[in-house]
């Protein structure tokens, strides 16, 4: 028939770009950043073989140059070799990397009953584009942690049963886990019951500050479910949730509901795990709750209990510890105007005539206060010969500033500065947001045995805007429909 030809060429010509644009989407590591942007990071004293092997073993006979290999299984991840075996943190003695992925602010909306059905469609389709960024890095990188930096929400008022409503989203789709892993979210969302949070309230309250800092101190942690484990799990990665104002609330906002429902479904908001504990290769990870760290706060309480963790790790771990931080919180440090995107700024409440008892109290924030800053930089990192980095959230747009300390105080800069000690590395990780070309943050860190100190790099790797990975989804859609059309009509 006459309709035919026209047909068949318009469906291979829509294939065709289904083809390429699914190539894009999956292969975009390579397609839009620089050749080992987004990778970890290559040190020049590290053996220059490659860690990844295959499980098609005629791909391990040498024959194809380390380089080659290591693209075609970075890009083909199923060929890669599973770790099964849990594999010691320490590699013919000497430490491993540490390897993270950061993922920034990824605020997901949520469905209300006047929510027009494109906006839902929107909501399902950007799930399922930031999960496409997290699923292509986690397969790639293989990493043995993972952290989100905050607003995993987009507001911190809405009712339980929304807050279960995302959170399921954000472990089905977002950051998928295996049943075990988030069982505890699928159970709290199936009841969609109101969380008891004067229980938590009460617990709180009662518990003694020591025991509250002791039960957030771990050793060698790489997997919540199974704690004994002193290995890295590379299949399953140590999943960090921060606090962000957008879950919780700034301080003058936030309240034990906020707080008793974030720790039942993403985990506690300061804790400190230490890693290689007693030996050269020491490190440290610090999550500290940079919402709760000033006011005139709602709750006073949750400022006393994060200054209450802050001063018992300088007065029980620090004496100890001779290695480096990596410090993760939401809110970055102070720093003078011009050098990110947001300057120093505080709003307090103010002829609030709804809630008057929120007046005067921290309505929102940029950064911390220059004070505020000055002691967790002292505390967090107390040994000057020591490197240290410190991951946040909040800005967006990202920012990359280097802490000096001069003059018996830390001043930022863009540039690296310090005589007298270490300088401390502060990345504003961009958010992975469409909006910002759905970013993930890469932080490498390495023992260099001829310093011995731990060195940490940091890059980014980009996808880019929603649009394209929707309009992959619509090309498929529209490519098998064609395909179905055109078999009936034979």
């Amino acid at each position: 028939m006459s309709y035919k030809k026209p047909l068949n060429v318009f469906k291979w010509s829509v294939t065709v770009i289904t083809l390429i644009l699914n190539v894009f989407i999956y292969f975009y590591p390579e397609i839009l950043n620089k050749p080992d942007q987004c990778n970890w990071h290559k040190f020049e004293d590290e053996q220059p073989s490659i860690d990844l092997m295959s499980n098609v073993e005629i791909l391990n006979n040498e024959l194809i140059p380390d380089y080659l290999l290591e693209k075609l299984l970075l890009n083909f991840p199923s060929l890669q070799l599973n770790k099964s075996e849990p594999l010691s943190p320490y590699y013919d003695s000497k430490v491993k990397d540490i390897n993270m992925l950061l993922f920034g602010d990824p605020q997901i909306n949520g469905n209300w009953k006047l929510t027009k059905y494109i906006k839902r469609l929107d909501n399902y389709g950007n799930d399922y584009y930031l999960g496409h960024i997290y699923n292509i890095m986690q397969n790639r990188l293989k990493p043995s942690h993972v952290a989100v930096m905050g607003d995993l929400f987009s507001s911190q008022w809405i009712f339980d049963s929304e807050f279960y409503n995302r959170t399921y989203r954000f472990v089905e789709r977002l950051f998928p886990r295996p049943l075990d892993y988030k069982k505890n979210v699928i159970d709290t969302w199936s009841k969609h019951e109101n969380y008891d949070w004067p229980n938590f309230m009460e617990n709180e309250h009662a518990m003694d500050p020591i025991h509250r800092f002791n039960s957030r101190v771990y050793n060698d942690l790489y997997d919540w479910f199974n704690k004994d484990e002193k290995f890295p799990n590379f299949e399953n990665p140590l999943f960090i949730n921060l606090t962000g104002n957008h879950d919780i609330g700034y301080s003058g906002d936030a309240t034990w509901q906020h707080m008793a429902r974030f720790h039942h479904l993403f985990g506690q908001n300061n804790y400190v795990i230490n890693y290689n504990k007693g030996t050269p290769e020491e490190w440290r990870l610090v999550v500290l709750d940079s919402l709760t760290m000033e006011g005139p706060a709602l709750q006073q309480e949750f400022v006393d209990y994060t200054w209450s963790f802050i001063e018992n790790l300088e007065k029980y771990e620090n004496p100890n510890f001779k290695g480096s931080t990596i410090l993760l919180t939401h809110i970055p440090f102070y720093k003078k105007e011009g050098l990110c995107t947001d300057g120093p700024q505080h709003i307090y409440y103010f002829n609030n005539t709804n809630e008057p008892y929120k007046n005067g109290k921290l309505r929102s924030q940029n950064h911390l206060s220059y004070e505020t800053s000055q002691k967790v930089l002292n505390i967090v990192f107390p040994n000057d010969d020591k490197e240290g980095i410190i991951l946040t959230g909040h800005d967006h747009t990202g920012c990359d500033n280097w802490y000096n300390f001069n003059n018996d105080v830390w001043e930022a800069s863009k540039t690296k500065n310090n005589d007298n000690r270490q300088s401390v590395r502060e990345i504003v990780v961009q958010s992975m947001m469409g909006d910002f070309n759905g970013q993930t943050g890469i932080l490498t860190g390495h023992f260099d045995y001829l310093q011995n100190n731990w060195k940490f790099e940091f890059s980014y790797c980009s996808f880019t805007v929603q649009h394209w990975w929707w309009a992959t989804k619509v090309f498929s859609l529209v490519s098998i429909l064609l395909h179905s059309i055109a078999f009936l009509a034979r």
